[in-house]
């Protein structure tokens, strides 16, 4: 390759071997010794370093103590009689007593619903599981102090594994403990009642089984509720990686960036372009070139590793809508900020969208901080959006329709906002470089 700037010229290529140069070369521990070459990549590494360990780990640190309005159901189904001396049956004594506790707290957000409707809520994604007293509760109760008994009582802890392991594990835990809660309540009771032997008081105090059954299963390949977390990672690292790999490409191209491979290092003659139609050749590649790697990422996830997925051509469309989206909103942050658009673009798409996705641990888990950028971060959008795709059957409430809005709004936004930035760029004349002669 050859250089269409004379060696030693401003912003040319070097002379091919140092001997060549006209004088002598500078040593880098000269250079080593002043202060301002140490300061810009110092301070910018530092804060990066710094937000970046803020960021990620702020989020994750103590879910339990940071939850706020976890929805979950209680569903009563019981149909038995009050005990005697009780206005009430137990089913509606468990439901008061949950509902009393959690006034004046905000960290769970209890649903008092039917059957049906917590089996519908948990396939669309909207309760991260329930707590259901079955029909037969009280009549099973009452059977224990007596020689009928049968079985033992049992509540149901239902749970979504669609909406993530540790979502799902939070709330099998807060509904373990209040199904243990109201056993030992309902054991005071009865042991208060009863004239048994010691040995029948001891298991009477703690009379109610558990059982943990899951409410919305999901496909065996479907890690456990986080395929749709990695599956949308992919696709926003597929659109900000390949944003940034087209803009260097396209600056090199045109001569408005040097080349180098290895010791090889050329520039081309430069293109004399306006900025925004440098733009509009970057976003038309990067569509251009998202119908490959998106069909790429299915390939490789769900032909080659058999990831669970149905709802394929809507998962295809969606997909390459949101690669889309996030490579034109690179293009953009690159085409306003210049050098440092790649810095500012990863914590856009990267840095704030992670941690604030929902995906791994639920926003209701996480410091408010988070769920602020939740509801505007891309990442938490598609995701939703995926997670509709791949484990609730597309169901728009189930956050297909906040991705597909997500989508419409952020590629408006970068095709606002990056021609406006260029068009005021190209009227004040402020012209990326001096075209230079082939």
């Amino acid at each position: 390759m050859t250089s269409a700037i004379p060696p030693n010229t401003p912003g040319g290529p070097g002379p091919t071997d140092p001997a060549d140069a006209p004088g002598p070369q500078v040593r880098a521990g000269r250079l080593l010794r002043n202060a301002k070459l140490w300061l810009v990549p110092t301070v910018l590494s530092a804060l990066v370093a710094l937000l970046l360990s803020l960021l990620y780990m702020g989020g994750i640190l103590n879910p339990g103590e940071n939850l706020r309005r976890l929805p979950v159901a209680l569903v009563d189904e019981d149909q038995g009689r009050p005990l005697p001396g009780q206005r009430e049956n137990l089913g509606q004594q468990i439901s008061d007593a949950i509902v009393s506790a959690s006034r004046g707290k905000d960290s769970v957000e209890w649903h008092l619903i039917g059957r049906a409707e917590a089996e519908d809520a948990l396939a669309s994604g909207k309760i991260f599981g329930a707590l259901v007293v079955p029909e037969d509760f009280t009549a099973s109760v009452a059977a224990l102090t007596t020689n009928r008994a049968t079985v033992r009582p049992t509540l149901t802890v239902l749970t979504n594994p669609g909406l993530g392991s540790l979502g799902s594990s939070l709330t099998a835990t807060i509904n373990q403990n209040a199904a243990h809660q109201a056993s030992l309540t309902i054991g005071k009771q009865l042991v208060a009642s009863s004239s048994a032997v010691p040995t029948t008081r001891l298991l009477l105090a703690d009379p109610v089984a558990v059982v943990t059954r899951v409410g919305h299963p999901i496909g065996p390949h479907s890690g456990l509720g986080l395929t749709a977390f990695y599956y949308t990672l992919l696709l926003v690292l597929s659109g900000f990686i390949g944003g940034n790999l087209v803009n260097t490409g396209v600056d090199t191209a045109l001569g408005y960036a040097d080349s180098e491979l290895g010791p090889w290092h050329s520039r081309r003659p430069t293109v004399p372009v306006s900025r925004t139609q440098t733009l509009v050749l970057k976003m038309a590649m990067t569509a251009g070139i998202s119908l490959l790697t998106t069909t790429l990422v299915m390939v490789a996830t769900i032909a080659v590793l058999g990831m669970d997925a149905s709802h394929l051509p809507m998962l295809w469309i969606f997909s390459y809508c949101a690669t889309v989206a996030v490579g034109l909103g690179v293009q953009a942050i690159n085409a306003a900020f210049g050098g440092i658009g790649q810095l500012v673009s990863m914590f856009v798409f990267i840095a704030l969208a992670l941690p604030s996705s929902g995906a791994t641990v639920p926003l209701e888990a996480t410091p408010g901080f988070y769920r602020f950028l939740g509801v505007f971060e891309p990442m938490h959008q598609l995701s939703a959006g995926v997670r509709a795709l791949l484990y609730f059957d597309a169901r728009a409430d189930a956050g297909l329709a906040r991705g597909w809005i997500m989508i419409a709004i952020g590629t408006a936004a970068a095709l606002v906002f990056g021609f406006a930035m260029t068009r005021y760029y190209d009227r004040r004349g402020l012209r990326r470089l001096t075209p230079q002669p082939a």
